[in-house]
């Protein structure tokens, strides 16, 4: 292939991919089209997302694949009917979504993570039939400008890529809910891991007045706190502990991919009215929704997906001027095998960003 046809990335050529065998080859790139964007990858998030999706674990994956959509890069071409004053040089992130209609409701509004044409940034199929998408693990991403965000000067790179998905995921429902308005209000985050560190910090710079991490064990206790949790109850080690919160919280956010989630506990933490919103997706069917709990505690069960155009725009304004500490660990582009097997290992405290060389 030339080089306009192909490049270089991490392959998964099938679910042994998270035990470290990617393979770095040539991808087919689309069919470059005049409202795309080509960029050279600078950093790329390592998501839960691609561990599921490079072992098949919600539902077959189209091998071989590149996964990564926690991108930021260097523009390095610009189609003609690009309207977004995009240049060369310019650097922009492109997160789990890289396509949307455009027309629809949500699309008009910003809301583009909920439009039924959204193409996501790997493992989607784009509406022109210029290909097949793939992800950031890799020296070059090449996709529709449709959705793609500027980097704000002052945010290092390493610290934007991971926002783009994990960060958002977070963020938006916090924001949707009212996190931070109305005299603060009260939030938990349940589980302490990647998206758990970026909700804590998002509550706190959000203004929350409470925040409390939610946690199988008191491991995390420390670190919680250090994220921005004002308080931490341990599930497993406490079993009474929740009995304390009763009707207490506006806002639960469940970042915990756990099938077996204990909801009926959950609902009764919350005060009536008030909202347990799922992000995380279990590989399993979760257990049933506990309709005589959700009648009479007078709570909400819904759920969010990543983040429209207008709150990641907001959300990276805001990391630059709140600075929270998201502890963040940078690994290198070539090292994405070892990467993965740790974040499979639940290794990360609590993220890592693949970097290119000399980045």
């Amino acid at each position: 292939m030339s080089s306009s046809e192909s490049f270089k990335g991490w392959c998964a050529l099938g679910p042994d991919a998270v035990e470290g065998k990617l393979v770095w080859q040539d991808v087919p790139a689309k069919k470059f089209t005049e409202t795309d964007l080509e960029l050279d990858v600078l950093a790329c998030g390592i998501c839960a997302s691609d561990i599921h999706t490079m072992r098949s674990g919600w539902g077959p994956t189209e091998y071989p694949t590149v996964v990564g959509h926690e991108i930021v890069g260097k523009i390095t071409k610009v189609g003609s009917d690009v309207k977004d004053g995009y240049k060369v040089g310019d650097i922009v992130g492109i997160g789990a979504q890289c396509d949307s209609c455009e027309q629809c409701e949500q699309c008009k509004k910003e809301s583009n993570s909920y439009c039924d044409g959204m193409v996501g940034t790997y493992s989607g199929k784009f509406k022109d039939g210029s290909g097949r998408s793939m992800g950031g693990y890799a020296s070059k991403w090449r996709g529709p400008a449709t959705l793609a965000i500027p980097i704000p000067d002052g945010l290092d790179l390493s610290v934007a890529a991971p926002l783009l998905c994990g960060g958002a995921t977070a963020y938006s429902p916090l924001r949707d809910y009212g996190c931070g308005q109305e005299n603060g209000k009260r939030v938990a985050i349940v589980g302490v891991g990647g998206i758990g560190a970026f909700g804590l910090n998002w509550a706190k710079a959000l203004g929350a007045d409470e925040i409390v991490a939610i946690s199988t064990t008191a491991s995390k206790k420390d670190l919680a706190m250090q994220l921005g949790a004002t308080d931490f109850l341990a599930m497993k080690d406490d079993p009474e502990g929740h009995k304390k919160y009763r009707r207490h919280f506006d806002i639960i956010l469940n970042t915990a991919a756990d099938e077996n989630m204990d909801f009926d506990k959950f609902v009764f933490m919350l005060r009536p009215r008030g909202h347990l919103i799922n992000i995380a997706v279990p590989e399993k069917p979760c257990k049933p929704v506990p309709i005589g709990a959700l009648l009479f505690s007078g709570a909400n069960i819904g759920g969010s997906a990543i983040a429209g155009r207008a709150q990641l725009r907001e959300m990276l304004d805001l990391a630059v001027s709140a600075k929270p500490n998201f502890m963040i660990e940078k690994r290198k582009m070539s090292e994405a095998n070892e990467a993965v097997k740790d974040m499979v290992a639940g290794k990360p405290r609590f993220r890592y960003t693949l970097m290119a060389e000399g980045q």
